[in-house]
C-alpha cells in the first residue's frame, strides 16, 4: 500500500504514539532494545561510525553534525544533530535539534523520516542508566544533575527507573532553569533539593554533568570532595575542547566511552592518553565482570551520543508507527513510473516541453 513512499513521523505523531503507548513503556522498550544492540555488537552485524560534521567555534558557538549507523543486512540511519547553546534564550528552541533518517540498505530506499529531538533526549538518558547500572552502586540513592535543562531531564528519568532515588539534587548557574526544574521533570514533590555545586559533589552517588560550558571553559565541577564511589556519566562533552570533569578526577577515576575513537576527540577523553581509558560501553555490556572490577572506586560515563543508539530510536520509532498505524507517507523520492525514465513523475507535457521547436 505504501511501496515506494517515506513514513513521516513528526512531533505531533511523536505524541500521538506515546499516547497510545506510555511514557514509561517506551523507555522500556528503548532499554531493551538498546541492551539488545550493545549485546549484540559486533564489526559483522553493526557498522557504527564516529560523527563528523560543521562545527562553528567563535563568540556563538555551536554545530551541525551527522551520525550514521548501519545494521548490516538491515537499516541505515543517519542522524543530523545541531547544538546551539543560545537556543533556548534567543528562539526559544531545544539546544539540541535532531532528526532521524532511516533507509533500506537493499534498495536504498528512505524508509522513515522522524523527530530526533526527543529521541536524542531519551536515548541519552538511557544510555547513562545501561552504563550506571554496570559502574555504579546499585543502592545509590542520591543523584546530582549539573545542569538543569531538557538532558537533565531524561536522565533523573531513566535513572530512577533503575535505582532507589530519593533526593535529587540540582546545581545550574542559571536560576530560571533551577527554578522551573521541578515542575519540567514531574518528578515526586519534595525529592528536588537545589543545592549549591559543593554540595551535590559530596552528596551524591551518581552526578550527570549535563551542561553547555564553551570549550575551553570547563571543569564544571571541582572534583575536590566527591564520594570515594562516585559513578559521574559526562554527557556535555560534545566537541573538541569542550570538557566538563577535570583532568586530576579523570586520572583517579575509571573512564568508560560510549566510542573511542569518538570520544577522544570531543569527550572526556580528549585529555587523556588511549592507555588511560577504561572498557567502553560494549564491552560493559557485554561482559559484566569489566564493570564490576571497578565498581566501587570513581568512575566516568563519557557520553558522547553513539550513532548505534541513533539506529535503534530509527527501528522503534518506525516499529511503533507501523503497529500503531501512526505517521503520513509521502512521496518524496521520484521513484514513481517506469524506473528506467528520469522524467516519469512528471506531466507528459512538461518532459516533453524540454525539446519544444526541436524538429526531425
Amino acid at each position: 500500500m505504501h511501496k515506494g513512499l517515506t513514513r513521516v513521523v513528526d512531533s505531533t505523531t511523536v505524541a500521538a504514539l506515546i499516547r497510545d503507548v506510555g511514557l514509561s513503556a517506551f523507555y522500556e522498550l528503548v532499554t531493551e532494545r538498546l541492551d539488545e544492540a550493545l549485546s549484540a555488537y559486533r564489526p559483522d552485524v553493526f557498522d557504527v561510525r564516529k560523527r563528523d560534521g560543521f562545527h562553528r567555534f567563535g563568540p556563538r558557538p555551536g554545530l551541525l553534525e551527522w551520525m550514521p549507523a548501519a545494521r548490516l543486512g538491515g537499516t541505515v540511519a543517519l542522524k543530523m544533530v545541531g547544538y546551539h547553546p543560545h537556543n533556548p534564550a534567543e528562539h526559544g528552541l531545544p539546544t539540541i535539534l535532531s532528526s532521524l533518517y532511516g533507509f533500506d540498505s537493499d534498495s536504498g530506499r528512505l524508509r522513515i523520516i522522524a523527530d530526533g529531538t526527543f529521541a536524542t533526549a531519551v536515548r541519552t538518558g538511557v544510555a547513562s542508566m545501561i552504563a550506571s547500572r554496570a559502574l555504579a552502586d546499585p543502592d545509590s540513592e542520591v543523584l546530582g544533575l549539573v545542569g538543569a535543562g531538557a538532558q537533565a531531564v531524561t536522565q533523573l528519568h531513566a535513572l530512577a527507573r533503575r535505582f532507589p532515588l530519593r533526593r535529587v539534587l540540582v546545581s545550574d548557574p542559571d536560576p530560571a532553569a533551577v527554578a522551573s526544574f521541578a515542575a519540567r521533570s514531574r518528578f515526586p514533590a519534595g525529592m528536588i533539593e537545589a543545592v549549591p555545586l559543593a554540595v551535590l559533589e559530596r552528596e551524591a552517588n551518581i552526578i550527570c554533568t549535563c551542561t553547555s560550558v564553551l570549550p575551553g571553559a570547563g571543569p564544571v565541577i571541582s572534583g575536590a570532595e566527591l564520594r570515594h564511589d562516585v559513578h559521574i556519566n559526562a554527557v556535555g562533552s560534545d566537541m573538541p575542547g569542550k570538557v566538563e570533569l577535570p583532568l586530576a578526577l579523570l586520572r583517579r577515576a575509571t573512564v568508560c566511552p560510549d566510542l573511542l575513537a569518538q570520544a577522544m576527540l570531543e569527550g572526556e577523553c580528549q585529555q587523556l592518553a588511549a592507555d588511560e581509558v577504561g572498557p567502553s560501553l560494549f564491552d560493559l555490556v557485554q561482559d559484566p565482570a569489566a564493570g564490576a572490577a571497578v565498581r566501587g572506586g570513581p568512575t566516568v560515563f563519557d557520553s558522547t551520543g553513539l550513532a548505534l543508539e541513533d539506529l535503534v530510536m530509527v527501528e522503534v520509532l518506525e516499529e511503533l508507527a507501523e503497529r500503531h498505524s501512526l505517521g503520513r507517507f509521502l512521496d518524496i523520492e521520484a521513484s514513481s513510473g517506469d524506473p528506467r525514465d528520469p522524467y516519469a513523475f512528471l506531466a507528459e507535457s512538461d518532459a516533453a516541453g524540454l525539446f519544444a521547436g526541436i524538429t526531425a
